[in-house]
């Protein structure tokens, strides 16, 4: 069954004015969009027709640029979607909270490293926060690769992630890609992020 594009949870303003109306649209509905096309064309007829998402991110590097690619964009993106809310608590709380405090010292030094891996990726990518060994970390991945990938350098279960490609905040920040890293905390879904955690630590 070929892949098909997931609605946004919230309307395309509801993240306004951190992230822009016409930024949303654009983003989902043209860029997210041509991953999924393109990653249908590239594994029709193929053996990678008819697996799943997951599968073809896991063996990303044995697999075509096309498909890595694609597949990459098309989970990335899925997942930032389900990571940002117009509701956001503005900070995590409970076990997750606490983790973060002692893993990176507070709140405010851990958003400033996560920050710090969106700021030193050069070109196109994505930073995150994962689990890996049990732990929080930070890391950070080019294009539109991710840490559940065979060649991410750091890999581990994405807990949240942060699109630093300039299609993700050009038309509203242009070059301030710091700025746009700033508003982003006004947005997360830290709900989600505490769910994916738990799920994360419970295996």
């Amino acid at each position: 069954m070929a892949f098909t594009l997931p609605a946004l949870p919230y309307a395309f303003e509801a993240l306004e004015p951190h992230i822009d109306t016409t930024t949303m649209q654009i983003h989902h509905g043209k860029h997210h969009q041509a991953y999924v096309d393109n990653l249908n064309k590239a594994i029709a007829g193929t053996p990678n027709e008819g697996k799943s998402l997951e599968e073809l991110v896991a063996k990303a590097g044995t697999i075509s640029p096309v498909v890595r690619n694609n597949g990459g964009g098309h989970w990335n993106h899925t997942f930032f979607w389900e990571s940002l809310s117009p509701k956001s608590t503005g900070a995590p709380s409970a076990r997750l909270a606490d983790d973060i405090h002692t893993t990176f010292g507070s709140f405010d030094a851990f958003k400033e490293k996560f920050n710090a891996a969106g700021m030193g990726r050069f070109g196109s990518g994505w930073a995150w926060l994962i689990v890996k060994d049990g732990k929080l970390e930070i890391s950070s991945t080019p294009n539109q690769d991710n840490p559940l990938m065979d060649v991410a350098e750091v890999k581990g279960t994405p807990l949240l992630g942060v699109d630093v490609w300039e299609h993700a905040y050009y038309l509203k920040y242009q070059n301030r890609r710091a700025e746009y890293l700033g508003a982003f905390w006004s947005v997360v879904n830290w709900d989600k992020v505490a769910e994916r955690y738990a799920a994360a630590i419970g295996k």
